[in-house]
């Protein structure tokens, strides 16, 4: 399928909506908790758990919370596991968004990506997976003051890549993210494939379109034409 659309960049979240990256936590909260034997983490709430960062993986782990003393030496420990973990990462992208990728790129259409996620692991992560010479602009927590679902990391986005926000797309797994796409009046694109605990309701979020599977992205691309 070729990319026929007239819109000027596409904006992703990186965890859980570009990338799949869930097993490199799970083997870094893995190491944590054996480390502090306690029992492993079920899987599946791992990846549910991981758009919201690695301190709610921490409390998913211990069950303790954020004023406990062992939850700030926990959660560094557990960035350090996981920066050790993206050197041999097992992140892939999701099924379709290669091909959606190469398509952009051969139709001259910019790509970024907008995370919450510091700078230092998004970008190992892409150098590993070989996209960060790839990407657009990559815009993190270390670059703005306000981060999602603020629209600042999107409209500094837009900005790098000389973008109008009427036509640029933002793509994520969170509520925050749809947040930030309204309040940076762009298109809204819920990625309901992502890491979704069980009692999200996603058609409840104000996302302009939802995408059941990433392989809906392209044809969702091409459907979007304007004057």
């Amino acid at each position: 399928m070729e990319l026929d659309t007239s819109i000027e960049c596409v904006l992703f979240d990186l965890d859980g909506t570009l990338i799949d990256t869930a097993l490199d936590f799970i083997r870094a909260l893995n190491r944590l908790t054996a480390e502090n034997k306690q029992p492993p983490v079920k899987d599946l709430r791992v990846q549910q758990t991981v758009s919201d960062g690695a301190r709610a993986l921490v409390k998913l782990a211990f069950d303790i919370a954020e004023d406990d003393d062992r939850f700030a030496p926990l959660n560094q420990r557990l960035l350090n596991l996981y920066l050790e973990q993206l050197t041999d990462t097992e992140a892939t992208l999701y099924p379709g968004l290669s091909y959606l990728l190469e398509k952009l790129e051969e139709g001259g259409i910019p790509w970024g990506i907008v995370t919450n996620k510091p700078e230092k692991y998004s970008h190992k992560l892409l150098d590993k997976l070989n996209l960060l010479s790839r990407c657009g602009v990559l815009i993190c927590p270390d670059h703005v003051s306000e981060r999602k679902p603020h629209p600042e990391p999107i409209f500094l986005a837009c900005d790098r890549l000389s973008c109008s926000t009427e036509r640029t797309v933002y793509v994520g797994d969170h509520i925050r993210d749809i947040q930030a796409a309204k309040n940076a009046d762009v298109i809204a694109v819920a990625a309901a494939y992502g890491y979704l605990s069980p009692e999200v309701k996603v058609e409840e979020w104000p996302a302009d379109f939802i995408l059941r599977s990433s392989e809906q992205a392209l044809p969702l691309l091409n459907s979007l034409k304007f004057a």
